[in-house]
């Protein structure tokens, strides 16, 4: 049942919009250290095989969480929920803005991750339970626009703030805005979703650090000092966690993560499909600036601003998409959205030895315009495709999965290019793609 009776038109749009501001702002912290990595490899003496654990460490605390983020919406009156997380988020940020030690950098970093990983399934769920099903659409395409762009902007943002000052500026300019928000939100943030409280299972969220154990081992496969019987032991380990949180929440009456409603027709390939998109995002806006820093000599400021055209076309395709899925249907519009992503890893494989600037930025219009056709369509269809008393649970499962593929698809896109270079990423990204165009011609008309 919608929700919406609680609050009037005027109090509905600022509760939206300041529920997205700080999404926006959590978001852009994701990926705005991709165009840092060069800074940040220099200041702390240090590869860039460690420094991108301060965006995968970060995905990875965010899956952790991201299941627990039900029982804390059941649990918890939703306004001191937002309140909390943007309190964290600051916190974690201060952290990072005083520290010396690249160890505390990361620490902080983990408070914002833990912070990002409750917000991102709750928002969705409550955008998702105060709009109708035949709106949904339209509602989840300003979720997109306000994530994806989100994404896609913060290596532009984090280039031009280094232009101008330190790396630590960039996490200034994050607590300002959140400061902020969380001014606003003491105003504008009410207790709308209805409380069903329950017990937390303990063991399974002990289980889920089986994650950071396995992409521990895959980031860490090719470094010559580690010692080889170690990391199997600890990738065994993981294993071991993961297959047994697996079968705790297929066995459990009230299950962590409800994995049984992967069995829903449809829901099953949109979250496939969007975890598949979210990868090509993600990875995009962390090898781009990487290669333009490396090989074509760009400072981190016009590496990030190379990336505004493709952020402003993910911008604009976004509302478009929502639309479009909700006139002429999922299917066509995911087709169009995968298309658009495996021409554009197609160009960058079959135009490598003649890869500039201008081609750089036109394949990666395609990708992130690509990915606005995709990934919040998909999450849509998975949500029409769910029984409205499992929609908590079916934004958990999404995000969850998303967030894991996405640390997963950035550690392996790190690992191949250390050791076979950037035209092996292209074409596993190409791969990964056509992959999801199977997956999509299997979807049914509901």
């Amino acid at each position: 049942m919608s929700n919406q009776r609680y609050l009037s038109g005027t109090a509905l749009k600022l509760f939206t919009f300041t529920l997205l501001t700080g999404t926006f702002t959590m978001s852009i912290s994701q990926s705005a250290l991709s165009t840092a990595y060069p800074t940040l490899m220099a200041y702390f003496d240090l590869s860039a095989t460690t420094v991108q654990w301060l965006t995968t460490g970060f995905m990875l605390v965010m899956c952790v969480m991201m299941p627990i983020s039900p029982w804390l919406l059941n649990n918890i009156p939703f306004k001191r929920l937002y309140m909390g997380i943007l309190s964290l988020f600051t916190i974690g940020t201060l952290l990072i803005v005083f520290a010396n030690q690249f160890g505390w950098v990361l620490f902080g970093r983990a408070l914002e991750a833990i912070a990002v990983g409750v917000l991102f399934p709750s928002f969705q769920t409550v955008l998702l339970t105060i709009t109708a099903e035949n709106q949904r659409g339209q509602i989840m395409g300003l979720a997109g626009l306000v994530m994806g762009s989100a994404l896609a902007c913060g290596p532009i943002i984090s280039g031009i703030i280094l232009n101008y000052f330190s790396w630590r500026g960039l996490f200034i300019a994050f607590i300002l805005i959140i400061l902020t928000v969380l001014a606003t939100a003491n105003f504008t943030i009410s207790d709308i979703m209805p409380a069903k409280p329950y017990h937390l299972d303990g063991l399974s969220v002990l289980c889920t650090t089986g994650l950071i154990g396995l992409l521990y081992v895959i980031s860490s496969a090719n470094h010559p000092t580690i010692n080889p019987i170690g990391l199997w032991g600890i990738g065994l380990v993981s294993c071991l966690a993961l297959g047994y949180f697996v079968y705790r929440q297929l066995t459990q009456t009230t299950p962590l993560l409800n994995l049984h409603i992967l069995g829903y027709l449809n829901y099953d390939i949109a979250v496939g499909l969007t975890a598949i998109s979210y990868i090509s995002l993600i990875v995009t806006t962390v090898i781009y600036p990487l290669y333009f820093q490396a090989q074509l000599k760009l400072t981190p400021l016009l590496s990030g601003l190379a990336l505004v055209p493709a952020a402003v076309v993910l911008s604009l395709l976004n509302p478009l998409a929502g639309r479009l899925a909700d006139k002429i249907g999922f299917k066509p519009t995911l087709l169009v959205g995968l298309t658009m992503i495996s021409i554009g890893w197609l160009a960058l494989i079959g135009f490598y030895q003649w890869l500039s600037l201008p081609l750089m930025i036109l394949c990666a219009c395609f990708i992130e315009g690509g990915n606005a056709f995709v990934m919040m369509p998909a999450v849509t269809l998975g949500a029409n495709s769910l029984p409205d008393q499992v929609l908590a649970d079916g934004t958990a499962v999404t995000t969850t999965i998303r967030q894991i593929a996405g640390a997963l698809g950035v550690t392996l896109a790190t690992l191949l290019l250390s050791v076979a270079g950037y035209q092996v990423v292209f074409i596993s990204l190409l791969g990964l793609t056509l992959i999801g165009l199977g997956l999509a011609t299997q979807l049914h008309p509901k």
